[in-house]
This record gives C-alpha cells, sequence and structure tokens, in this order.
C-alpha cells in the first residue's frame, strides 16, 4: 500500500466523516423530512466503516476517537429532538430529591402539584408535543397519567443528575451525561477490543441521536454490559450485568452470553453461578430501598406498558412483523418467544464463554428482529455488541429500528434487516472466520 493511497483514504474517511457530523447536526435540529435525513446519515456512516476497513492500523485510533467524538458532540446541538423521554427521567429526579418515591405517584397527580414548573408543565397547550393532563394543563412528559416505568438503578442515576444540576440547566445534564457516557464505552472498546471494530459504536447516527440528544437511559446499561465483557470476569462480571438490568431491563439479553456453553458437556455449572448469582443479588439489592420506601409497586407501568405496545395482540401489525410473513397471526407471540428461547438455548449450549459479546449480539439482535420494536433506542445494545463482536450486519437491525420509528410500521425494513444478518450468516459459514475484523466474529 503505497502513502499516497493511505493518505487518500485518510482524506476520504476524515471527508465522510465530517459529511456525516453535518448530517446529525441537522438531525439533532428536528423539523420535517427527518427520516431522509437520517437514511442520508446511516448510508454515509456504512461508507466511513467501508474506507476505513483499508486504513492502516497505526492510524486507526485517532481518527476512530475523534471522529467519535465529533460525531457524539453533535447530539449536544439542541434539545431532545425525537423523543420526550428525558422529560420524565428529569421528573423522576425532582421527584426523588423532594423525598418521594418516584413509583408512588404519576405526574398528573395533584400530590406532585407543588414540584411542577414552567419547563415540564408550561402554560400554552397549544405548544407541539405536549401531553394534556385534564385539567386543562400540559406537560412535555409523555403518559403523564402512569407511574413510572424505570428501574432502580436509572431512576438514581436521575436523582444524580438532579443533584449535579445548576439552575435552569434543564435538559442539557442528562445530555451531557449520555455524552460522557457514549465516550466512556468508545474508550472502553478501543482500549479492550480492536479500534477498528470500535468504530461502530463511535460513528454509529443511533448513539448521539439516542443516547445524546434524546438522553435515553439505555447507555448506561450499554456501559455496564460493555465493562462487565471488556474488563471483568466472574464474580464482576455478574455485578456489572446485574446493575446493567438493574438500569434498563433489556440488558438481561446479554446474561446468556455470559453464560455461553453452559449446557456444554462437562461444564462445570460452579463457574456459571458465579456470574448468575451475584446478578440477581445486585438487582433485588437495588430494588429492596425503593421497595421499603414505596407505597406502589416498584414495577410501575411494566405491565401496562408491554399492554399499551400490544405485545400481548396477536392482531398488532407493528409486533413480530417478520414472523407474521411466515405464520398466521394469533400464531405470531408464541412463535416469537420460542424463537426466542431456540436462540437461548443455542447460546447457552454451543457459545464460546471467551467471546460472550457474540452470544449477547445474537440474543439480543435476535429479540430485536422477533419483536420489531418500533424504539431506535432499543438497539444501542446490539450496536455496542457489534462493536466488539465485528459482525457488521447486525447494524441494519438498528438502522430498521430507525426507521420504524420515525415512518411507524417498518416490515420492509426489518425485513432487509433480517436478509442483511442472513447473508452475514452464510458468508462467515463459508470462510469460517471474517477476513476484515482482527480476531474474527465465528458464527
Amino acid at each position: 500500500m503505497s502513502r499516497y493511497g493511505a493518505g487518500g483514504r485518510m482524506v476520504c474517511a476524515v471527508a465522510i466523516l465530517s459529511a456525516l457530523v453535518a448530517v446529525l447536526v441537522r438531525m439533532a435540529l428536528g423539523g420535517s423530512g427527518l427520516l431522509g435525513w437520517h437514511l442520508a446519515g446511516w448510508a454515509l456512516f456504512a461508507a466511513a466503516l467501508w474506507v476505513m476497513r483499508t486504513l492502516p492500523a497505526g492510524r486507526l485510533t485517532g481518527l476512530v476517537v475523534a471522529g467519535g467524538i465529533a460525531v457524539t458532540a453533535t447530539g449536544l446541538v439542541a434539545p431532545p429532538s425525537t423523543s420526550t423521554d428525558s422529560y420524565r427521567y428529569a421528573w423522576d429526579g425532582r421527584v426523588q430529591a423532594a423525598g418521594i418515591s418516584p413509583y408512588d405517584y404519576a405526574p398528573a397527580d395533584p400530590e406532585l402539584a407543588f414540584l411542577r414548573d414552567d419547563w415540564l408543565f408550561p402554560g400554552d397547550c397549544a405548544a407541539p408535543r405536549l401531553a394534556p393532563l385534564g385539567d386543562g394543563t400540559c406537560t412535555r412528559m409523555n403518559r403523564p397519567a402512569v407511574h413510572t416505568i424505570y428501574p432502580p438503578l436509572a431512576e438514581g442515576y436521575f436523582l444524580l443528575v438532579h443533584r449535579l444540576s445548576p439552575e435552569g440547566s434543564r435538559h442539557k445534564v442528562l445530555q451531557f451525561g449520555g455524552a460522557l457516557m457514549a465516550i466512556a464505552v468508545l474508550l472502553a472498546l478501543c482500549r479492550w477490543r480492536d479500534v477498528r471494530t470500535a468504530a461502530s459504536w463511535g460513528w454509529c447516527p443511533a448513539v448521539p441521536v439516542e443516547a445524546v440528544n434524546n438522553a435515553h437511559v439505555d447507555v448506561l446499561g450499554v456501559l455496564l454490559v460493555v465493562l462487565a465483557f471488556c474488563v471483568v470476569r466472574d464474580r464482576g462480571r455478574g455485578v456489572l450485568l446485574g446493575a446493567a438490568v438493574a438500569a434498563k431491563l433489556l440488558p438481561a439479553t446479554a446474561l446468556p452470553g455470559a453464560l455461553s456453553g453452559v449446557l456444554r458437556q462437562g461444564v462445570v455449572w460452579r463457574r456459571r453461578l458465579v456470574v448468575v448469582v451475584p446478578a440477581a443479588l445486585v438487582v433485588m439489592a437495588a430494588y429492596l430501598p425503593y421497595a421499603l420506601v414505596s407505597r406502589g409497586s416498584v414495577l410501575g407501568y411494566l405491565f401496562g406498558y408491554v399492554r399499551e405496545e400490544e405485545y400481548a395482540d396477536p392482531s398488532a401489525k407493528s409486533r413480530y412483523a417478520l414472523v407474521r410473513l411466515a405464520l398466521p397471526d394469533s400464531w405470531a407471540p408464541f412463535a416469537a418467544i420460542l424463537l426466542l428461547a431456540l436462540v437461548v438455548l443455542h447460546v447457552l449450549r454451543e457459545g464460546d464463554p471467551e467471546r460472550p459479546w457474540a452470544g449477547a449480539l445474537l440474543v439480543t439482535g435476535s429479540l430485536l428482529l422477533l419483536f420489531t420494536p418500533a424504539y431506535s433506542w432499543y438497539a444501542l445494545l446490539v450496536v455496542a455488541m457489534v462493536a466488539m463482536d465485528g459482525r457488521w450486519e447486525w447494524l441494519t437491525v438498528a438502522a430498521a429500528g430507525a426507521v420504524a420509528y420515525l415512518s411507524g410500521p417498518a416490515t420492509a425494513a426489518y425485513a432487509v434487516a433480517g436478509l442483511a444478518v442472513g447473508v452475514g450468516w452464510a458468508v462467515r459459514r463459508a470462510h469460517r472466520s471474517p477476513a476484515w475484523t482482527r480476531g474474527g466474529a465465528q458464527p
């Protein structure tokens, strides 16, 4: 490879990343045409990864880290653009600071009226994206009539952010917190995994949009899972995975990866219990203080959310989209659960205990493909596991989630993602190891 050729490819990569940053800034500003801007961002992201493949390793670290910081920072340029969840985070932190359990009252309850202000409860109900409270007033929060859904470690994070927030900072501290955690994930990946694959996280449009601009607490769970797989083993891994589940329940899908191969003949169960037991104890310890001080259920709106999102409704067209292509609607929920169970069983029997992130990626990505949720931030964990494992095709699942969130039911987008994952599996099986990552991701 000539120096001129390498230099030219570096200039090309920087140019693509610069264009990506510009598109991400436009996305953060919101407005019309967001789906088109998102698709443009994902196309530039794919182009940047493709060019980066041929760059010499010695030049990559600075590019990946600097590019990742620039991409992450784009989420800070404007208030949340496509989600109102962070307003509920701020409210839950305020409620706890007042000495009240966040699980006891909904924002619309009159018992908490003394905590309302003009930011979260603006007087002008004609403004966009406001939820009515039923008494002529409105709030920026979604679902103001229901109790919080967030697990205890997330609630602790909301309280910490509230304590650290200067007067009038509003959403900014939550966004900065998301940016710091996203960069911490990137640095951990560069330090303990492969810099080349770390770009899958650092440059991915989902990170500045969902972890930073919309400040979704999912990034806290992602950070804990990455640290669990990168830094520690055995008991320490169980502690961090339990903390991740206590921050956002979805990281429970990483647990089968931590137990990879446990059902294989000759495996000593005791070695796996040092992961499971600490994880369970951490989750229980996190819930216990809230259970003791709360009058209501600490599960909050969890079961109501499942009903609202129609996961138990066989007729809901927005769920199980890929399963419905092959099976009757009435079978879809049961088939999705069965297929996911088979994936988990495969990881427990055939998974590589030295590469737990591979099993975590397979289970988490399969969950999203089978259940086809319309919330793009759910895929942040998939993006992080891709950055550890190198199976780029799973990034299409995150892209499909963004399309589903912005455009409604996206059967075609998830079908393309499923096809990409299938093709990737077939290619890797034919070649036995990927040629473009160091360390390789086995099928």
